[in-house]
């Protein structure tokens, strides 16, 4: 019997049962089950179970939070349930809308970065045409090489989307990720879309399996060969239809011939569907939402726009944000414009705004440093820093915000502001409001709706907002009795736990500590002790110093999923270290790229053990420089 096979008994029995649970993986802190029915689950009674610290819900996960021996408990579970290691991976769970919200999120947030820099290309041609038509500075025309070739480079990933979201696609559902990319190649063939384009339909033509008009037909079924470029539905369900179908040729093809079997099968099986039934059905009720939409906004722009840019910023907490964005680059890559999202523009700058009239009143010093780098990201539309660090626990200030966004939203709405590209974020935003022939009208309204919505969130923050009294620090030095010097593991910019975007981390479920955003992909030693734990992913690492002070510092957040990749260890679990000696390498572009966030907690596992735990009060640290005091 395993150390913590009581603790494992009681916790599978309050996820309900073995019975109720589909897949289970853990990463440094964490059980991560998936279950059937997550209303089985026991919360109340896991929250306050000797061995828990809490549990978390989200995306589709059920997240037991057990502290840094959660391998041990892990193992422990196993035995309990008779699931095995390799039982862990793609499962249902959760509600099916926020399952949505986690296979849209998963989809899009890898190509994110790559789609801004796209729009913002696009929209700069359009700048430049627009300067040129009106002010003659120069000659830049439509026709021009210089335009074609900076559309080409810009159009390219909305033209070939169905392609990069079969990659995506395949790495959410588990299909082989190139075949989800011959899938999205497959929808973008030349001929196919010519057919489409084309398509004249005769008086009597034969019927597709849909009633809709036909002009070729497979195997002698009719069926319509819609224009899938620049698509966005399509694919994602096509490539989930196929890693079902992949699911069962690994079951009955030999395991000696899968390599190039299954991916026959899969391809020959899922595209024909796809192009018979599935793209046909999707790209219709596709186009029934985007009508919904519009008339919802042609009902009534203004109460639109006040809802939208009101609530932009809590979506985006929640990550509901989610279910709005992938209708706007479905319209933009079908009808080269949007306004679904024309009503959020305002929302990052009236947030920054407020910090702006915060940093006057703040008593707090280390919160006054802190408001100046969120400001500077909240003005290039990255706005987590000011609301998880200064204004959401702060209240009243979100809700000025709020309020600023909203005025905005409706400035949007009611001028018809409409978006030709997904442009960057923030300041960067401004130039998808001008149109390819080069009408700044909507640049205009847009630069009108962040002026007044960054107004009236400055002023009601500065005149109607009072910090509460900082109370000073005592001398405690006669009282202590020792103290051990953390020093920083990661350069970058600290921030306060409570601003990261994980909720144990950011509630102190786990101890106290800090949040660092990484400038250096390389983590070392913070003081002579032992490797405690290092996790197989090699994206956390437990130390334990000679002193008896545990530290969790754990790279990015969700990072588990990437299995280990961009990771590089350079000790092993049981090693002795010294302060300074490398410990782990990562590659943060990599990582970003690939739709992760590479915040780093770094975290007193045993803080309660310590009479106070002292944070440096610098912005940006080295690491030779102290990061935590722990009073003993």
């Amino acid at each position: 019997m395993g150390k913590y096979q009581e603790l494992a008994e009681k916790i599978v029995a309050n996820v309900g049962g073995k019975e109720n649970i589909n897949s289970l993986t853990h990463c440094i802190t964490r059980l991560r089950f998936k279950l059937k029915d997550e209303g089985k689950a026991n919360d109340d009674i896991l929250k306050n179970m000797d061995g828990v610290v809490t549990v978390m819900k989200s995306g589709g996960q059920y997240q037991v939070v057990i502290g840094n021996h959660v391998p041990a408990v892990y193992e422990d579970v196993l035995k309990t349930t008779g699931l095995s290691a390799d039982d862990g991976g793609q499962a249902s769970g959760g509600s099916i809308f926020n399952r949505i919200i986690d296979i849209l999120s998963g989809c899009f947030q890898p190509f994110l970065g790559a789609l801004s820099a796209a729009g913002m290309i696009k929209g700069v041609n359009a700048l430049l045409v627009f300067l040129s038509t009106q002010f003659g500075w120069f000659t830049y025309t439509a026709t021009g090489g210089t335009y074609q070739m900076l559309n080409a480079i810009g159009d390219s990933i909305f033209f070939f989307m169905p392609v990069i979201l079969g990659y995506t696609a395949a790495r959410k559902f588990g299909l082989n990720t190139m075949v989800g990319i011959v899938i999205g190649a497959a929808l973008c063939y030349p001929s196919i879309q010519l057919d489409a384009m084309s398509a004249a339909f005769p008086d009597g033509a034969a019927h597709s399996l849909l009633g809709l008009p036909a002009y070729e037909t497979f195997l002698g079924i009719p069926w319509v060969a819609g224009n899938y470029t620049s698509s966005v539905m399509p694919v994602i369900f096509i490539v989930a239809f196929a890693a079902q179908i992949q699911k069962l040729a690994k079951k009955v093809i030999p395991e000696i011939v899968q390599t190039f079997f299954v991916p026959f099968f899969v391809l020959l099986i899922a595209l024909p569907i796809g192009f018979l039934a599935i793209g046909p059905i999707i790209g219709f009720a596709t186009d029934l939402l985007g009508q919904g939409f519009n008339s919802l906004m042609a009902f009534s722009p203004a109460l639109y726009g006040l809802l939208l840019g009101a609530f932009w910023q809590v979506l985006v907490i929640f990550g509901l944000h989610w279910s709005v964005i992938p209708l706007a680059i479905m319209q933009i890559t079908e009808y080269g414009m949007s306004q679904v999202l024309a009503g959020s523009f305002a929302a990052s700058f009236a947030q920054t705004a407020v910090i702006v009239a915060m940093f006057f009143k703040l008593k707090d010093k280390k919160l006054k440093t802190l408001a100046i780098p969120a400001i500077i990201s909240g003005i290039c539309g990255v706005t987590e820093p000011a609301i998880y660090g200064l204004s959401l626990p702060k209240k009243k200030p979100f809700i000025y915000s709020m309020i600023g966004a909203a005025v905005g939203g409706v400035i949007m709405m009611m001028q018809g502001a409409t978006a030709y590209q997904m442009g960057g974020l923030g300041v960067f935003g401004i130039v998808s409001y001008i149109s390819p022939e080069g009408n700044a009208s909507g640049a205009m309204t847009a630069i009108l709706a962040v002026l007044v919505a960054m107004g009236i969130s400055f002023a009601l923050t500065f005149f109607f907002w009072k910090d509460e009294e900082v109370v000073e620090e005592q001398d405690v030095t006669n009282t202590i009795l020792r103290k051990e010097v953390v020093t920083t593991p990661v350069q970058g910019t600290i921030m306060p736990l409570a601003s990261s975007k994980d909720e144990a981390f950011a509630q102190g479920v786990l101890g106290k500590g800090v949040v660092i955003q990484p400038e250096k992909g390389e983590v070392v030693a913070p003081f002579d002790g032992t490797v405690m734990t290092l996790f197989p992913t090699k994206h956390a690492i437990g130390l334990i110093s000679d002193n008896g002070l545990e530290l969790l510092i754990h790279i990015g957040l969700d990072t588990v999923q990437l299995d280990g990749e961009h990771f590089t260890a350079h000790v092993k679990q049981g090693d002795k270290v010294k302060r300074g000696q490398k410990l782990v390498s990562f590659d943060i572009p990599a990582i970003q790229a690939a739709g992760f966030s590479v915040e780093t907690p770094v975290i007193i596992t045993n803080s309660g053990d310590y009479l106070d735990i002292i944070e440096s009060d610098k912005a940006n640290v080295t690491c030779t420089d102290e990061l935590i005091t722990a009073l003993a």
